[in-house]
């Protein structure tokens, strides 16, 4: 029997609301106290009682980590390299066989192998391979001898249901400074980072490709810095904040995240010196901090409004650098000093603008 179609739509969204619900890292948790007054009161509401708490989780630091995706493309390239390797041999040994057996009888009909075939023929084989596996050695291993007070059943041990993420620097620090359930261990020398030098040992990092900066003095055109002001203010407006490259912008802004809907807005990060002079002294050589062309500014517009989304300019400004300590640059302090101006960019269509 067939389940109808909405009823798979709806089974697979309560799949995501049960796992993708509640925002990381809140976790509600369900009441065990026995039924009371107030449980059946919340219950006629429609809301159920339970206690919301925050957990700790553990990240370890690492500059160099690679991403995930390019893993994947890499992984999917090595495969296609094999492939093409397998074809060829394929196609030269049936080439070679075509020809044998055209010089011992000419009259013969000769199929005479393509690339076509032969990918197909490869697919084949490689599906017989892992649906065929081999046999396995029979090997006699002796029984581990089982301890005092223990059971054969104690030896299997579930595995955590763990789920493995790859932060990016704002992201990290948000969870490990603001919301206090995020712990970065440095692999260096096996200590938790304290929250007071992380935003230092974060901007040394994001200053790290600059050989002519000095780590030990920051600067406020770092760009962890107006890269974490405009992540952690829509962050505060309830937004979920993801990279948004694949657009051509720096952010994409989700209502609940990528599982539920698409992204409603695009943002484009351009920072703004106070001190106009900071920008020529400045080693980060920071982008978008010309003004855009009107060719790539329509251009980025009209990318946006396609998918329907709505392209946002976020202008950072930064303070200067002579006014700004770089005792205070190494705390959270520093972000009183900065502030955010939005412009929503529109695409006018006349045809549908006419008032």
């Amino acid at each position: 029997m067939s389940m109808p179609q909405g009823g798979q739509t709806k089974r697979r969204d309560n799949q995501k609301n049960r796992i993708y619900a509640n925002p990381l890292p809140l976790v509600i948790e369900r009441s065990t106290k026995p039924h009371s007054w107030s449980s059946h009161t919340l219950g006629l509401l429609g809301l159920a009682s339970g206690r919301i708490s925050n957990p700790n989780c553990e990240g370890v630091l690492d500059v160099t980590t690679p991403s995930a995706s390019e893993l994947v493309t890499a992984k999917r390239r090595e495969e296609r390299k094999i492939f093409k390797a397998a074809r060829a041999a394929y196609l030269k040994e049936a080439t070679a066989e075509a020809e044998a057996a055209f010089a011992a009888n000419s009259s013969a009909d000769i199929v005479i192998p393509t690339i076509g075939s032969a990918s197909q023929a490869v697919r084949s084989a490689a599906k017989e391979s892992k649906s065929t596996p081999s046999a396995p050695q029979q090997h006699e291993i002796a029984p581990l001898p089982i301890a005092v007070g223990e059971s054969a059943e104690d030896e299997v041990v579930a595995p955590e249901d763990m789920e493995h993420l790859q932060l990016t620097l704002q992201e990290a620090f948000f969870l490990a400074n603001y919301l206090a359930c995020l712990r970065i261990l440095d692999p260096q020398n096996g200590q938790y980072i304290p929250s007071r030098s992380l935003l230092f040992t974060f901007l040394s990092i994001s200053a790290s490709p600059f050989p002519n900066l000095p780590t030990e003095t920051p600067r406020p055109d770092n760009p962890f810095l107006f890269n974490y002001i405009v992540y952690h203010h829509y962050r505060s407006l309830g937004w979920v904040v993801r990279g948004g490259i694949k657009f051509c912008v720096d952010y994409m802004l989700y209502k609940r995240g990528p599982v539920f809907s698409h992204a409603e807005f695009a943002l484009v990060v351009i920072p703004v010196y106070e001190n106009p002079a900071d920008k020529d002294t400045s080693p980060f050589q920071l982008q978008n901090t010309d003004p855009f062309s009107w060719s790539w500014l329509s251009t980025l517009n009209r990318i946006n409004t396609q998918v329907k989304k709505t392209l946002i300019l976020a202008y950072v400004t930064i303070p200067p650098v002579e006014t700004t300590s770089p005792d205070i640059l190494r705390g959270p302090e520093c972000f009183q000093l900065y502030s955010i101006r939005e412009v929503v960019i529109r695409r006018f269509v006349p045809a549908r603008m006419r008032d």
